[in-house]
């Protein structure tokens, strides 16, 4: 590993649950996933890594008060690991008050909240069918927060021109709009129009699958990744314990490490920590 990693990963993307504490509605034995995730169980994944895992960003993996609340107390109960907790937005359109959604009473309790997650690859591709949206970006602008999009590549333009409307506020697009997608030319198109937003950033997260070719195709999606959007807004994310269907954590690790072209130092510990120590204040 580089020497731009000596400091250890801040891992920007894994989730927590418990199915006998809260009910998440995606969730299904099908998809071969342990029924509870807790901050012992990250401890012992991320500790395989070939490298340091100092901080983890943890995600909301539903929707409900309830289990944000799970998943806020034990952020502060085990830190560092997970660390920054972001949460997802549920709008509360009847409530005008509520800019964040289900999140607003945590916030209002001084939860410490990093960020909001606006989670709809199946709503339309401008974003038009999401309530409350320019005052959600406001809100996180206005208190330092980040919002995240998990997005499908059709939805990628409405994410820049969402960005182009709010300008003070940093947009995180997760597992780089695509996941185990084909890194085609309207996906490069898409991605080079949100380069030209100086706050939107990426998650190297959630692209690695079995195909036998895959490892050549997350090596040109880190490529175009790196060409377009630059090393200081990129993060690294294992999408754990999603992953671990995929690969063990320090798999996910070496197979990011190399999927990514030859950067220096300075390059490598901004995608591994640097831009996640500034976008989510991880000081571990």
């Amino acid at each position: 590993m580089s020497d731009g990693m000596r400091d250890g990963i801040v891992d920007a993307h894994v989730h927590l649950w418990d199915t006998a504490a809260m009910r998440i509605s995606w969730f299904a034995e099908r998809l071969g996933l342990p029924r509870r995730v807790g901050p012992d169980d990250l401890a012992r994944a991320t500790a395989t890594s070939p490298v340091p895992v100092r901080a983890a960003v943890a995600v909301q993996a539903a929707d409900t008060e309830g289990e944000a609340r799970w998943l806020a107390a034990r952020a502060a109960a085990h830190g560092p690991l997970p660390g920054p907790v972001v949460l997802q937005y549920d709008a509360r359109p009847g409530e005008p008050a509520a800019w964040a959604g289900m999140a607003q009473p945590l916030l209002d309790d001084g939860v410490p909240v990093a960020g909001l997650r606006l989670a709809v690859p199946g709503g339309a591709a401008d974003l038009s069918d999401v309530p409350g949206l320019d005052a959600l970006c406001e809100g996180l602008a206005a208190t330092g927060r980040v919002l995240e999009t998990l997005v499908r590549p059709e939805q990628l333009a409405a994410v820049g021109a969402l960005a182009g409307r709010h300008p003070a506020l940093d947009v995180v697009v997760c597992h780089l709009g695509l996941g185990a997608g084909a890194p085609d030319q309207a996906w490069c198109d898409a991605l080079a129009a949100l380069a030209a937003r100086p706050r939107v950033h990426a998650k190297l997260s959630g692209l690695h699958t079995t195909g036998p070719d895959d490892a050549d195709r997350v090596a040109a999606i880190a490529r175009a990744a790196v060409d377009l959007l630059g090393t200081e807004r990129l993060l690294f994310g294992s999408d754990w314990p999603m992953s671990a269907r995929i690969a063990p954590y320090a798999d996910v690790v070496a197979r990011t490490a190399h999927a990514l072209p030859a950067l220096d130092d300075g390059a490598t510990a901004a995608v591994w920590s640097g831009t996640a120590e500034r976008l989510y204040g991880v000081t571990a």
